[in-house]
This record gives structure tokens, sequence and C-alpha cells, in this order.
């Protein structure tokens, strides 16, 4: 498995649901496991501009983005299971 990196903004209404997505599915065994580093990008801009993306919330699992800008649930699920494949 590889950690994911998400990239969001305490703003962004979409990440809000992200992050809502993401506390649903890490309530179930398959999920419990996985690795988020989250990355406030305006607080920690030295390090979002080390990425290629314009939109939040991004996800990357490794150095591939695998998502980027608004996300619905069955989304995060297939970036959760992508990173359990790595």
């Amino acid at each position: 498995m590889k950690p994911i990196k998400l990239f969001y903004q305490a703003r962004c209404p979409f990440c809000k649901k992200a992050f809502n997505y993401i506390d649903e599915l890490k309530k179930r065994p398959e999920y419990k496991d996985i690795v988020i580093e989250t990355i406030e990008e305006t607080e920690q801009p030295e390090l979002a501009d080390q990425y290629d993306y314009y939109y939040v919330p991004t996800f990357y699992i490794g150095d591939e983005k695998v998502h980027e800008g608004g996300i619905y649930p069955n989304e995060v699920e297939a970036i959760f299971k992508k990173a359990l494949e790595q």
C-alpha cells in the first residue's frame, strides 16, 4: 500500500466533502489502515508548489496525481482501492 497525499484548502466546500467521504470510508475494515497525508496548501505553499495541480482537493498516490477537483464518494473509494493495490 502506498500513502495518499491530499492537497486541500480549509475553506473549500469540495474539500470538506472529500474529508467527509474519507471519514465514512475509513470506518470500513478494508480501508481503516490507509495513510493519508493532508497538506493545507495555503499553510504549506512551498510544499504545494512542488506538485502539478490547479484545483483542490487533489490526491496523489506516490508521485502520481490520481484526482483533481470536485469529488464524489465513489471517486474517493477508487483512490483508496488504487492505493491498496500499490
